[in-house]
Parts: C-alpha cells; sequence; structure tokens
C-alpha cells in the first residue's frame, strides 16, 4: 500500500491518497500470495490495471496499516475494500462533522467494460481517496487538475474540483456516441433495412451504459448538497460542475429521445411493411380464386365434366378463367383496393420528387395581376 498526503495549510485542509501497492492484475490473479518473488520488470509497471490478490494475507494486512494510518476511516474502509459497485452516503459524527463516503463506478478507457472503482470519504477538512487502478489517479494529477485544487478553500470544494476531471469520459464517449447515432438515423433515412432494428437496440444499450455510469455522479452532487450545503453550493467549482452535469444530462435526455423516435419509427415502417404484404398477398389470391377453383373442378376424378370431349374446351376454360381474373381486378381497382402496391417503389420516388420541384420551383408570393389571370383560368375552365 502506497500512502500519499497532500496538505494545503493555507486552507486548512488535506488529501489523503491511498494506492495499492502495484501489481498487474494477471499476476494477481495467479498468485494466491504476495509472498512469493516480487521482481517487476518495466513492462509489469507499465501495467495500468493494478491490484493485490483479493482475500489473501498480504491483502489483510495492507488494510489492517490503513487502518492504523487513518483511525477515523476504520468503518468506510471495511466496507469499500473490494467493493466493484456504486453506493453513497452521508454520515454525521459528533468529532468530524458531516461525513460522505463511498464508492462510485467510473470508465477507466474507452471500453465499456473498463469501469474501475473510485472509493472516497470527505470531510470539511479532509479528502481520503483509495485507488486499484493507477490512471486515476495519473488523471487526477495532471499539472491543470492541481493547480485548480492548490486554490480551493475546503475539502468538499477540491472533491468536486476532480469529479469534474472524472467527468471528461463522459464528453469523450457521448461524442463517439453522437457520431454513431448520427451514422444510424442516416443509414435509416436512406435504405429502411429490417436490421437496422438490432442497431438501434445496440445504440440504446450505449446509453444505458452511460447514464448508469451517470446515476451515482448525480448522487455524490445532491450528498454533497444535503452534507455541507451554504459552505459548498456557493463556491465557484461546485457550480461549474452543476453546469456540467446539467449538460450531461441535458444530452442523455435529447439521445434517449432519439432513440425513443427511431424506436417508433422503425416499428411505423415495420407496420407499414406488413400491411403492404398482407394487402399484396390478399389481391393475389382474390385474383387467382377463379383460376383455383376450376382448376380443382377439372382435377376431379368423375365423369362426365363440362367440355372435357369437346375439342376447344380446354382453350374455352383458360379464355373463361382470364375473362373472370380480368373482372375481378378491374373491380378490385375501382374499389381503389389496388393502392399504389402496382406502380412501383421507383416510380412513387421519382413522382415525389417531381412534385417537390413542381413546389419549389412555385414562387412564395404572387402579385395581383397573377391573382387575377389564375382566376380567371379558373373561371373559363369551370364555364
Amino acid at each position: 500500500m502506497i500512502h500519499r498526503m497532500l496538505r494545503y495549510p493555507d486552507a486548512q485542509w488535506e488529501w489523503h491518497v491511498l494506492q495499492q501497492e502495484w501489481l498487474p492484475l494477471e499476476t494477481a490473479q495467479e498468485l494466491p500470495s504476495r509472498k512469493d518473488n516480487r521482481k517487476k520488470d518495466e513492462t509489469s509497471k507499465a501495467s495500468m490495471t493494478l491490484m493485490t490478490p483479493p482475500g489473501s494475507e498480504e491483502d489483510a494486512l495492507e488494510l489492517m496499516a490503513c487502518k492504523r494510518l487513518l483511525p477515523e476511516c476504520a468503518s468506510w474502509l471495511d466496507d469499500c475494500w473490494g467493493r466493484k459497485m456504486n453506493q453513497i452516503s452521508v454520515a454525521h459524527s459528533a468529532n468530524l462533522g458531516t461525513i460522505v463516503s463511498g464508492t462510485i463506478m467510473l470508465q477507466a478507457s474507452e471500453q465499456q467494460s473498463d469501469v474501475q472503482p473510485f472509493h472516497f470519504w470527505l470531510t470539511n477538512e479532509r479528502i481520503v481517496t483509495l485507488h486499484s487502478d493507477l490512471r486515476l489517479m495519473v488523471r487526477l494529477q495532471s499539472e491543470s487538475v492541481t493547480t485548480r485544487i492548490t486554490d480551493c478553500k475546503s475539502a468538499p470544494e477540491a472533491m468536486f474540483v476532480m469529479l469534474g476531471h472524472l467527468l471528461e469520459p463522459f464528453h469523450e464517449g457521448l461524442d463517439g456516441f453522437e457520431k454513431r447515432l448520427g451514422e444510424l438515423e442516416q443509414s435509416m433515412r436512406i435504405s429502411n433495412r429490417t436490421g437496422l432494428l438490432d442497431v438501434i437496440f445496440e445504440r440504446r444499450y450505449d446509453l444505458l451504459h452511460w447514464s448508469h455510469l451517470f446515476i451515482p455522479i448525480r448522487e455524490i452532487y445532491g450528498a454533497a448538497q444535503e452534507a455541507f450545503m451554504d459552505t459548498l453550493t456557493e463556491t465557484d467549482e461546485f457550480k461549474r460542475t452543476t453546469y456540467k452535469l446539467d449538460r450531461i444530462e441535458g444530452l442523455l435526455k435529447h439521445y434517449a429521445l432519439e432513440i425513443d423516435t427511431l424506436i417508433s419509427m422503425d416499428d411505423a415502417l415495420s407496420s407499414f411493411r406488413g400491411n403492404d404484404i398482407m394487402k399484396t398477398l390478399t389481391i393475389f389470391t382474390v385474383i387467382f380464386t377463379p383460376a383455383t377453383v376450376i382448376g380443382a373442378l377439372w382435377g376431379t376424378n368423375f365423369s362426365p365434366l363440362p367440355w372435357d370431349t369437346h375439342q376447344l374446351g380446354f382453350i374455352g376454360m383458360c379464355v373463361v378463367i382470364f375473362f373472370i381474373t380480368v373482372l375481378i381486378y378491374v373491380w378490385l381497382w375501382q374499389k381503389g383496393w389496388t393502392g399504389d402496391l402496382l406502380t412501383g417503389r421507383d416510380s412513387n420516388k421519382k413522382k415525389q420528387a417531381r412534385i417537390f420541384m413542381i413546389e419549389e420551383a412555385q414562387p412564395e408570393s404572387v402579385t395581383e395581376p397573377d391573382l387575377s389571370r389564375m382566376s380567371r383560368k379558373k373561371r373559363s375552365k369551370t364555364i
């Protein structure tokens, strides 16, 4: 276990950083104990996901060492040690005041499965953070973050500086999600393929992933307001984080609405296709019903049949079938039940394009002489 204490005497608060001793994740899964050889080459140092073997004696010793360093955090260490789920709590202590502690899961890279825990314990004068992944600590020790933390007047304000920086992957992830969503909308507009529903649900799962990661951030925001109230809410860092959270939440709601719209459109298109298919099959069934009936009657095994022995019987039967079929189709067409099923999709698109071009070519405003000429033409047509 590596322990670092960063003290800010001007503001009278301090930051304790607890980093579990460096050990590659693959090695930690293979070794039953940390008593074996601990040589680490350069490739091991480059590994970013670092942890101790869970349940080992060394793990228990490190936990005891942390408790001795920070006895007021003993119960928090017992609860969060090895935890990999979101949990946030607010407690009140007679000696320490209000305490906000817990664990939030953060995405450490572009891969959605690469989610790491960030443990924190916060009072008005102290922050304690526990990391099992070196990448989180590297991001929090960047120059832009350390400069802003140094200017903070209290530990909760510094916590919101860290929180605002840890939200950067949200913006990057949502930017990539917006690009993929735009490609999906374009594909749906150009070609309404039946397989697009799977892609739509895949984008929906991506959005659920980011929403799930955003919920504990919002919970920390509310817990900090409950715990520190006006002493925190009037600070610039809290206001800046508020605007950032509102921006992310607005994007999540907007993307959710877009995906719901795409699902509704796909459902409507599927229903339209199904209705067209059923309508087409029904028309074909009705049109070929005479041929089916007459063919079934002529296929029976008894005699005599009408025109069975006549020289022109077969030709006459075909003529009758064709005549009845044409009559049925004309009747359906007069009823308006055939619709545009027989005109073709491409011809409809060309017709709509011509109508659109004609409407665009027409002037937006018509002068009074033009109106008089149009009225005279209408009257002449009426006469």
